[in-house]
């Protein structure tokens, strides 16, 4: 079947050609009736444009480059699929790359969209420190926005989850319930999440101990760290394991119930983040909220008003989390 063209949807509505353009791209206004029988016209010949041709005349592909660390974490997934909600309904398509936790494929991801002239880019950095050249090198060349991590003042705009009132929120509920020698279990490195949120315990944790800001043990966002935590710190039996994610929470519950363990009784267990999984755990994880909808929204929100480039101040959004009690602590 031949390509329905333009002027084909002219012959069939009778109307200039530059006037059909006008009403299928939205450029200038049309009269109401007009724009009608243009629009009917094109849904009868089943009509579609062309979206290389008109990316070669607008200068842009409506489409943005999402790079994410480690496309397995069930939090970033959720993010995604909030994110591409909020971009299609703005006409946009997304693009998506995972770097594995390496700020140098992160780095060669970032330029294969800019290659591939992306109208702008989202990005879940690695790390705070060692993804800031490539991070500010694309800022200057598209709109770019950070999100859940950040890479330094002044890089680029940003959208983050308030991780020092999350943790806040979680100490508050644990010294409610008694407990009183808490113990955080997070993730090494720069990221920005990480550190937040250990900085936070070690301010806040002293009101229930003035020992527990030194009681923190560190490995990585994943489930195998939670279950080798616990095999590092149940011997000295802390009554609240503050997991600095879900997924970290997740096995140490696990590698608990293995020892034979208590939860809630002995040891109270809490994460961060509310994955679908939280709610599945055994027992049923009492964790931090992330607003993954207002996220991706105010994320669509600031690409829309950054013009890329580095001139003008970067914006900082910062979201209020939501503690959700379960039946782990």
């Amino acid at each position: 079947m031949a390509e329905v063209t333009l002027k084909d949807v002219a012959l069939a509505s009778g109307c200039s050609i530059a006037t059909v353009s006008r009403v299928l791209a939205g450029t200038r206004p049309v009269g109401a009736e007009t724009a009608r029988t243009v629009r009917a016209a094109a849904e009868r010949l089943g009509y579609r444009p062309n979206q290389v041709a008109r990316a070669l005349r607008s200068r842009s592909t409506g489409t943005v480059g999402l790079v994410l660390p480690q496309i397995t974490n069930p939090f970033f997934l959720s993010l995604v699929r909030e994110l591409e909600h909020a971009l299609h309904a703005e006409g946009r398509a997304v693009l998506l790359a995972d770097c594995d936790d390496d700020p140098a494929t992160e780095a060669a991801r970032i330029a294969a969209f800019l290659g591939r002239q992306v109208d702008a880019l989202l990005l879940i950095p690695v790390d705070e420190r060692r993804s800031r050249e490539a991070v500010a090198g694309a800022a200057a060349r598209v709109p770019l926005v950070l999100l859940d991590r950040g890479c330094g003042p002044g890089v680029a705009d940003s959208v983050a989850v308030d991780n020092a009132a999350g943790m806040a929120l979680v100490l508050d509920h644990l010294a409610a319930t008694g407990r009183r020698r808490p113990c955080f279990v997070g993730a090494a490195g720069t990221a920005s999440a990480a550190v937040e949120r250990r900085a936070a315990y070690e301010a806040i944790a002293a009101a229930l101990d003035p020992q527990a800001p030194g009681r923190i043990a560190l490995g990585d966002f994943s489930v195998d760290w939670g279950r080798a935590a616990v095999d590092r710190l149940w011997p000295s039996r802390p009554d609240a394991l503050i997991c600095a994610n879900d997924l970290i929470a997740a096995g140490a519950l696990q590698r608990l119930r293995q020892l034979g363990a208590d939860v809630p009784g002995e040891v109270a267990v809490t994460g961060f983040d509310d994955i679908p999984l939280a709610g599945l755990a055994d027992p049923a994880l009492t964790t931090v909220r992330q607003p993954v909808g207002e996220l991706a929204a105010e994320a669509a929100r600031l690409l829309g008003r950054s013009p890329g480039g580095e001139q003008g101040p970067r914006h900082t959004v910062r979201l209020a989390p939501r503690l959700v009690v379960r039946d782990s602590g």
